[in-house]
């Protein structure tokens, strides 16, 4: 009699393991083989639809925790689609609105902007406005420096001649003078330069009977200087500065030798005696 079929007793079986059996041995053929055409037909649930039986021991489990473990290590398991990521809504005003604390922080944060954009603003144009006050009153420092340099300029005098000696003095007394001597005598060589003592204009220039050739020259002030006894005249109107030459020291008109007379008269009046009026400017004849 055949023995019953079970997979659990196959050579090199270990465990359980689901098999798709085409047909059962029987009669004694060789598991796998074709049936003996000649034995007798075997029940019809025999061996049919039978369960294999789970052999207790070490191995696989079957079922549901097993096929998870199966996926899980061969990597169906990451086919699982991650979570979606949080969609932002690119319209920050619907955020706002959505969010009355957002909303009022940007609001906050506005103001505070609006401030500190009005702040710089100020800081600005008080900035420009000091600069121009600063520059304003630099400007009108230079201009103050520049009258006062111009005034010491018209101030400036100088002698009218560099190589002489004095041969007469205000107020002196002699045959050949009708009056007391009017003026101050720089007796030179003839030809010696004779320069303007200070800034002004040259009013009037020209032969004056006993001056000889003259030249009358008026000060800012309103001050005459007349430069008398010339041999030439070199400038004969205009303005003149401090140190220009005017002419040249001669003998013409009632004199005894070449030399520069020179008078001083204060707004066109009298004369008054040069050599004083020279000394009180910081010269001295």
């Amino acid at each position: 009699m055949a023995s019953s079929y079970s997979p659990a007793h196959l050579p090199g079986s270990t465990g359980t393991q689901l098999l798709d059996h085409p047909w059962p041995p029987a009669h004694g053929g060789s598991y796998g083989e074709a049936p003996d055409e000649s034995a007798p037909p075997q029940p019809a649930d025999s061996n049919r639809h039978r369960m294999p039986r789970q052999t207790r021991g070490t191995g696989p489990l079957l079922g549901v925790t097993a096929v998870a473990a199966t996926l899980g290590a061969t990597g169906f398991a990451s086919a699982t689609p991650a979570a979606a990521p949080a969609v932002v809504s690119p319209d920050e005003t619907t955020v706002l609105s959505a969010d009355p604390g957002l909303a009022l922080a940007a609001r906050i944060q506005q103001q505070a902007d609006s401030q500190r954009t009005a702040a710089e603003e100020g800081a600005r144009l008080q900035a420009a406005k000091e600069a121009e006050v600063k520059r304003a009153a630099q400007q009108e420092e230079a201009r103050k420096a520049a009258e006062a340099a111009e005034k010491a300029k018209l101030a400036a005098i100088q002698l009218p001649v560099r190589d002489y000696f004095l041969s007469a003095h205000y107020g002196q007394s002699a045959s050949y003078w009708s009056h007391l001597h009017t003026g101050l005598d720089f007796a030179a060589s003839t030809g010696t330069p004779v320069y303007s003592v200070g800034s002004g204009t040259i009013t009037s220039a020209g032969w004056s009977g006993s001056y000889g050739y003259r030249i009358i020259q008026t000060l800012p002030d309103g001050t005459e200087i007349w430069y008398c006894h010339l041999s030439s005249i070199i400038k004969a109107s205009g303005k003149v500065v401090p140190g220009q030459q005017i002419g040249k020291v001669g003998a013409t008109g009632n004199v005894t030798g070449p030399h520069l007379h020179l008078e001083v008269r204060p707004d066109g009046g009298a004369p008054v005696d040069p050599e004083s009026w020279l000394e009180q400017r910081g010269l001295t004849p």
